[in-house]
């Protein structure tokens, strides 16, 4: 029989640390982005879904870069479920994450299994970690769910067995979502209902794609001849497969350069993508036809695509590819979501034998007749069929508890969302302020003058700032409500009427220097930058007395800006002064040796700061495709950047 039972997997892991408490008001650093000159040639829907609201803004999500890279072992909260044929380890902690994916009778592991946790900058929102299989859902990007919990619980399966139910709040796109995995008797497929519903009176642009890590020692198969090709340089192409360039892609480790395969899978075939090892060993992953879209990511074997791999893992282990399932052709794409409706589908992930070389066409039917006999098609419709009535069943036994932002918008809305229960005792601290607005009309002053916390930026919260006495508290809240709904005049006199009697000067002066930012007013940024940081020096002595925390990730985040913002300007000496003002743990951290050897860069003493580089530093919070550190690099020495330092994920002049 089906059993679903908790477990603890211990490995080296690096601590997430605090949430950026300074809400995101800047653009999002996205490199998933299409030149203008590749829109013309689009198919009309995919120009219509590329079009479709893409995010721009994390709000409002903060920004998780208080992690590191000091690794210690660490045991994680797992649930198993498995039968006599596979075992799938479920990490509800962080994102719902499928951890490892087991074929017992063969003894295979059918994923790329991360032997650490390592949380890096790749997420929406920043930690993420690589290995299994993730839910990515809200928009182009790895979710902000990644390093965050989900709720789980134990439910009744169509075969009369048990369901392991994830579900949470997605919060870009305000949405709940589900996910049912389940394990059939004597079955060797997992499989995994999914579901996104919008209660809202309007349509909402979503977004899903479920990312699959597998050994990149592999040929990767799908249905198609063609191909999207996306690199970071950004350019998007139709490409021939396998060969495009001379080169067979559908081996990973065959691309020199990082790249997005996004397959033109017809409409009348199946859909499904595997990945086979020499043998023809490896993983196939299928679905009902909703979930149209097959990818294939990989690394390349170029100096920054190794680097990253290292990076992420620990050298030595193997590397990885990802093999991924989505809504539509690309992951530049959002699709509409009626109001009031949902999305629904099946999936379906298990062990495929087939010989993965030769002729192309000759190894997809050969692959294709295989996965029809071990799973028809039609087999996956019927367990589609089987498993919606029991999608709103409601949970039985509590395994996991997520966050409480889905109980505040069902407290606020009233809306009723059968199988995905969204109790008021999942309300938590972060909450509470909002609760308080909900019930009352006001919003509680923090104590201690600790940070203001997050920001809700959506339509019925911002209508409830509006309402609300205008203290600088919310007048705060309500100008990065107002930046956030593109109201950006609006919000810089909500934020400069809150300064008029403002105890706490510097939240609001950080906002309206991002505002000058923005605006390209940079000298009038770089001086409200630099009183922001003088009166959260005050402030933070004041609160510190009184036993406040949360205060050094605060001023870790806004001595970071404040430093960027005066170097910007020539202002060197003042951002000296910014920078002997951090305490001494927050300058000892990699991104901040990286500020230091910027600063020393600025001030001329070249020297020192190419002695930061000998002294070694590792930028934990590092953006995929970020080329910081070879900048800096450039402007100290002639020679080649350090291959500790390479990330760069393009050939060299793109």
């Amino acid at each position: 029989m089906t059993t679903i039972r908790r477990e603890v997997l211990t490995l080296p892991a690096a601590p997430l640390g605090p949430d950026n408490p300074l809400p995101p008001l800047r653009p999002l650093d996205e490199a998933h982005r299409i030149d203008d000159r590749d829109r013309a040639g689009l198919p009309r829907d995919m120009a219509r879904q590329v079009d479709y609201e893409p995010l721009r803004s994390l709000l409002p999500v903060q920004v998780r870069d208080g992690y590191d890279r000091e690794r210690a072992p660490r045991g994680l909260d797992a649930l198993v479920i498995e039968n006599d044929r596979l075992r799938a380890t479920v990490l509800p902690g962080l994102g719902g994450r499928i951890a490892s994916l087991r074929h017992k009778p063969t003894d295979r592991e059918l994923l790329y299994v991360n032997p650490v946790l390592q949380p890096a900058n790749f997420a929406l929102n920043g930690a993420w970690f690589s290995g299994g299989v993730e839910w990515n859902i809200g928009a182009t990007g790895h979710t902000t769910l990644s390093c965050s919990p989900v709720h789980a619980a134990r439910v009744p399966a169509p075969d009369g067995g048990e369901m392991l139910r994830l579900w949470e709040w997605e919060r870009l796109r305000d949405l709940p979502f589900q996910v049912d995995l389940w394990l059939p008797d004597g079955s060797d497929f997992l499989y995994v209902g999914a579901r996104v519903r919008n209660p809202h009176e309007r349509p909402v642009p979503t977004y899903w794609w479920s990312n699959i890590a597998v050994p990149e020692d592999r040929r990767v198969l799908a249905p198609a001849v063609e191909a999207w090709h996306f690199g970071y340089e950004r350019r998007l192409r139709r490409v021939p497969v396998p060969e495009y360039g001379g080169v067979d892609r559908t081996y990973p480790l065959n691309s020199t350069y990082a790249a997005d395969y996004f397959y033109e899978v017809p409409d009348d075939r199946r859909r499904w993508i595997a990945a086979l090892d020499e043998d023809g060993h490896g993983l196939v992953q299928t679905s009902t036809d909703l979930l149209r879209g097959r990818k294939l990511f990989v690394w390349g074997t170029g100096p920054g695509g190794r680097r990253w791999q290292e990076w992420l893992t620990e050298p030595g282990t193997g590397g990885y590819c990802e093999i991924q399932a989505g809504l539509v052709r690309t992951q530049l794409e959002h699709v509409k979501l009626e109001a009031e409706s949902e999305l629904s589908w099946l999936e379906a992930y298990g062990p495929l034998d087939a010989a993965p070389d030769g002729d192309w066409h000759t190894v997809l039917r050969r692959a294709e007749d295989r996965l029809e006999a071990a799973l028809p098609r039609a087999d996956v419709d019927a367990a589609y069929d089987a498993w919606r009535p029991y999608a709103d069943t409601e949970p039985g036994e509590r395994l996991a508890t997520g966050s409480g932002w889905g109980a505040l918008e069902v407290l606020r809305a009233g809306w009723k969302l059968p199988g995905t229960p969204f109790d008021e005792d999942t309300l938590g601290e972060q909450q509470r302020p909002w609760l308080h607005l909900l019930r009352t009309g006001s919003l509680p002053e923090p104590e201690h003058h600790e940070p203001p916390g997050g920001t809700l930026v959506a339509r019925p919260w911002r209508d409830m700032l509006e309402t609300t006495a205008a203290t600088p508290l919310a007048e705060y809240h309500l100008g990065v409500a107002q930046w956030h709904g593109d109201d950006r005049a609006q919000a810089v006199r909500s934020w400069e009427r809150g300064l008029g009697s403002a105890a706490d000067r510097w939240p609001l002066l950080r906002c309206l220097a991002v505002a000058d930012q923005q605006d390209g007013h940079r000298e009038r940024a770089a001086d409200r930058y630099a009183e922001a940081f003088d009166d959260l020096c005050a402030r933070r002595t004041d609160a510190a007395a009184e036993g406040a925390a949360g205060w050094a990730a605060v001023t870790a985040a806004l001595g970071r800006e404040a430093i960027g913002a005066l170097l910007a300007v020539g202002r060197t000496a003042d951002a000296r002064t910014v920078w002997e003002r951090l305490d001494p743990e927050t300058r000892a951290r990699g991104r901040f040796r990286l500020t230091e050897g910027e600063l020393l860069a600025a001030e001329g003493r070249n020297a020192e700061a190419r002695a930061v580089f000998d002294e070694g530093f590792e930028v934990a919070d590092l953006r995929e495709g970020a080329d910081s550190i070879g900048l800096l690099w450039a402007r100290l020495d002639d020679a080649p950047l350090p291959a500790r330092h390479d990330f760069r994920m393009w050939p060299d002049g793109e």
